[in-house]
């Protein structure tokens, strides 16, 4: 039997066991054909219900139990994701409309998510504190109990792992919501993998749904944590609940990245470095470069590089492994992106490439000539476009970077010395000096300033320990301390 047979899983949600969902099901389809892939479950609230309170009473047995034994199963769970990385691999690039390389790097991602993770329940539990009064004084982490992961579609499998692998070696139990659209290889893959690595019943629960599921896995009472990956607008809602439950909410938003090209820079080495950041996964990646900030001197080179770039990737379906660019995720999107740029060139800019799709395969396109109001270079398109704007000096090229209501990443292209001096100035939770804007590792901080999100909150042991435990202050004496009543 397969890692993914549908017979195991196929209309069913897991709460205790794979079973039918209160909600119904719904349908995964395959962005490049139309075609329908398969059946999942959809979890009712009630759902959410049972499932967070299997959670806390599975979460007290798994948190007791000794560090080596939740450590073996994350490393065994990163076994399974090497040794079934070819089955997850082709779910990855039919429902979400990734190229095979892609659907690589999600399945390595997750299998050293799952190896780092192991590493965790090892980790010094605390500190020793000194104390004025004739006691020991300790502050220990403890498990927060149980965390809600929201994930969304365009990396569904790296965005779902990075929060449940981690919390899960902590010592907590996760209610996990993948994006409907990609139920499968961002949720079902995750929850046969911890099934066959022999995580506990009830730890773990499949709970795809909509709005209203995302709501109850926020609201569940046993929930302490959510940690969200998607838009600002959804990102704000869930920080308001948390707040006014008193939760703490870990948000990774969207981001609307700044690649700053200095004179000088190598032009093919550069073009290369900037088809990649905004063309990568069709541009549908929270840390995509989404505006060029190019030197006068280079500008037009720059341009006529990075358009024949954009020019001659090929896009169309992924499964045939010869292209570079898949399909955008849903119509919905495709209009979204194409009425961005068409209204852009409607108002002034130019095409200098691209900006053309045959059904939801899309050119990657090059826009120029905007004005920073413009929707094209300060909002995030969540497309392959391109928006380049020349600057003169380096202050200037701050302040177009700076300039924008997200700072989640920025590259910096060219001489080191000078973007070193231009890195201290930023405000961006990433600065890659060059590197495009696109990079994630699992042992390091990933995050955002502004409304990229609150804070680097996932990735690295420091990020983990204090998203996904609590500090308790614990002092200890020789005999009852004597008091003055």
């Amino acid at each position: 039997m397969s890692l993914l047979d549908p017979a195991l899983w196929e209309g069913k949600i897991y709460l205790n066991g794979w079973r039918a969902g209160g909600g119904g099901t719904g349908t995964s389809m395959e962005p490049a054909t139309g075609g329908q892939l398969g059946s999942y479950g959809i979890a009712s609230v009630a759902d959410v219900r049972e499932a967070a309170s299997a959670a806390a009473k599975a979460q007290k047995e798994w948190a007791a139990r000794n560090p080596e034994d939740r450590a073996a199963v994350l490393r065994r769970a990163g076994q399974l994701w090497e040794e079934h990385a070819a089955e997850v691999q082709d779910w990855i690039v039919r429902e979400s409309g990734g190229i095979p390389p892609k659907a690589a790097l999600e399945t390595h991602i997750a299998a050293n998510e799952c190896y780092d993770a192991s590493a965790l329940p090892s980790l010094p539990a605390g500190n020793v504190l000194t104390s004025n009064e004739n006691r020991w004084s300790f502050a220990r982490r403890r498990p927060v109990g149980v965390v809600s992961v929201i994930a969304p579609f365009n990396f569904p499998l790296i965005l779902s792992i990075r929060a449940v692998a981690p919390a899960l070696a902590l010592g907590n139990g996760v209610l996990l919501k993948p994006d409907p659209r990609t139920a499968v290889c961002g949720g079902v893959t995750l929850m046969r993998i911890f099934e066959e690595a022999g995580l506990p019943q009830g730890l773990l629960s499949l709970l795809p749904g909509g709005a209203d599921i995302g709501a109850a896995v926020v609201e569940a009472p046993e929930v302490r944590v959510i940690a969200f990956t998607g838009s600002t607008a959804a990102g704000r809602k869930i920080g308001e609940t948390a707040g006014r439950l008193l939760k703490r909410a870990h948000l990774e938003l969207g981001g609307n990245n700044a690649l700053i090209v200095l004179p000088g820079a190598d032009l093919a080495k550069a073009a290369s470095a900037a088809a990649f950041g905004s063309f990568m996964h069709q541009g549908q990646i929270c840390m995509a470069a989404g505006r060029h900030i190019v030197h006068e001197d280079i500008y037009d080179d720059y341009v006529a590089a990075l358009s024949e770039k954009a020019a001659h990737l090929p896009v169309g379906d992924p499964k045939s492994g010869t292209v570079a660019l898949g399909p955008v995720i849903d119509e919905r999107q495709l209009q979204r992106v194409d009425g961005i740029v068409q209204d852009a060139v409607r108002a002034g800019a130019r095409l200098a490439a691209g900006g053309t799709h045959d059904g939801r395969f899309y050119q990657p396109a090059v826009l120029v000539d905007l004005d920073t109001g413009s929707p094209a270079w300060k909002d995030e398109i969540f497309g392959p476009v391109a928006p380049v704007m020349k600057f003169s000096t380096v202050d200037e090229a701050v302040a177009l970077a700076n300039d924008n209501e997200y700072g989640l990443s920025i590259g910096i292209l060219g001489d080191v010395g000078l973007a070193m001096t231009i890195a201290d100035r930023l405000d961006s939770g990433k600065v890659h000096i060059n590197e495009q804007t696109v990079s994630d590792e699992a042992n390091s901080p990933f995050g955002g300033t502004k409304n990229s999100g609150n804070g680097s909150r996932i990735g690295g042991h420091h990020a983990n320990m204090e998203s996904f435990t609590e500090i308790q202050w614990l002092t200890m004496r020789p005999d009852i301390a004597p008091y003055p009543f």
